[in-house]
């Protein structure tokens, strides 16, 4: 068995993983990350070119951490020299009481934004059919999402401080008090694997984390809230409008919630909030459940009148959704863990990474997102 030198063991490479990994080698920390998958897989939650930036939420709290991770996104541009949001503003409709909390909580928060009838909002945005109240703010936009994990992962090796592993699976994680070790083995797993004992592991591994995590928390007198991991279908539509008519939008109807977005060269993506089967994230099938599917094509003829609604393109993707869609971003001994994304916290990434580094790094947690709430 074979100890590897250095300083945080971070196992999982999408979103929040990057993040963190960045965050620590520009404080100057050794960071050995481990990704059961390939660079830019698309076996979890992180991948694809698109996610929505917006800081529509009836929240106080989490309106100022939008605001928060907005400036860290512009400096990570500027570090990079590199557009990671493309800012085409967010509308949101539907449910009078759902957008006029919204709107509450961006006016107390001094973020600049608009109200609109049905009728106004139809005139400036075609492609999209509204209905009830409608808010609009010009701050939101598109996540290059693809861009930004890359980004996270070359910023991060370029420190020298970084040592990125693909295909690499982690097989256990033992609890020793002050320290843990943690065994991983890379391509199909065969031989003795490799071992590395430290002071901090961080398990940013989403839907994975019950499993891989949860003994180590038990045996701490904690556990993770009930991580409901499910298989969500999205899908790309044809659009027929220029790109610029696309703004990022949130449905707040009588129903489930939609959100859509333009992904350039892809189509306008949309799909219903947190609604799909529950999977194990190592056996699934990757395929859309009919019924829903057809729901979602009804639902894009009806109300997204500038696609073609007869001609889906699917995704598959996870979801790691806590009972209260709030994130899991905490610490107990050596492991800080982070999961129960529940679908919203993409455009948080580079302030998750932070939360989690100072985790890592011996600081507290913030209270809303403890395993302790």
């Amino acid at each position: 068995m074979a100890s590897l030198p250095t300083t945080h063991v971070v196992i999982g490479g999408g979103i929040v993983g990057a993040a963190t990994a960045f965050a620590l080698t520009a404080r100057g920390e050794r960071v050995l990350l481990l990704e059961q998958h390939g660079r830019g897989h698309d076996r979890g939650s992180s991948h694809g070119a698109s996610r929505i930036f917006r800081q529509g939420y009836a929240d106080a709290e989490y309106v100022d951490l939008t605001t928060r991770a907005l400036s860290l996104w512009g400096a990570l541009e500027r570090q990079s020299g590199t557009t990671l949001i493309d800012r085409t503003g967010a509308v949101d409709h539907g449910r009078p009481e759902a957008v006029d909390a919204i709107a509450a909580a961006l006016a107390h928060a001094g973020i600049p934004h608009e109200r609109l009838t049905p009728e106004q909002a139809g005139e400036r945005w075609p492609g999209i059919a509204f209905e009830g109240h409608v808010l609009a703010h010009a701050s939101a936009g598109r996540i290059r999402s693809a861009e930004a994990i890359e980004v996270f992962l070359t910023l991060a090796e370029r420190t020298g401080l970084a040592d990125l592993r693909f295909g690499t699976r982690v097989t256990g994680i033992e609890d020793h008090g002050d320290e843990a070790t943690v065994s991983f083995s890379s391509g199909d797993g065969d031989g003795d694997g490799e071992t590395v004992r430290t002071r901090s592991v961080v398990a940013a591994v989403g839907s994975w984390a019950p499993t891989l995590v949860g003994d180590v928390l038990a045996g701490r007198g904690a556990g993770l809230p009930a991580v409901r991991v499910t298989q969500e279908q999205p899908a790309h539509f044809p659009s027929l409008l220029p790109d610029s008519a696309w703004p990022s939008f949130v449905h707040w109807g009588d129903g489930d919630g939609v959100y859509g977005l333009l992904t350039p060269g892809e189509g306008v993506k949309v799909g219903f909030h947190g609604t799909g089967p529950v999977v194990d994230p190592d056996d699934r099938d990757f395929e859309p459940v009919p019924a829903e599917a057809e729901r979602l094509q009804a639902y894009v003829a009806r109300y997204v009148p500038g696609v073609d609604a007869t001609e889906p393109t699917f995704i598959s993707c996870l979801y790691d959704t806590t009972p209260d869609e709030d994130f899991v971003v905490d610490r107990r001994g050596p492991l800080t863990v982070a999961t129960g994304f529940s679908g919203h916290g993409f455009k948080f990434a580079p302030l998750l990474g932070e939360l989690v580094a100072d985790l890592a790094l011996g600081g507290d947690p913030l209270p809303r997102f403890a395993l302790a709430r």
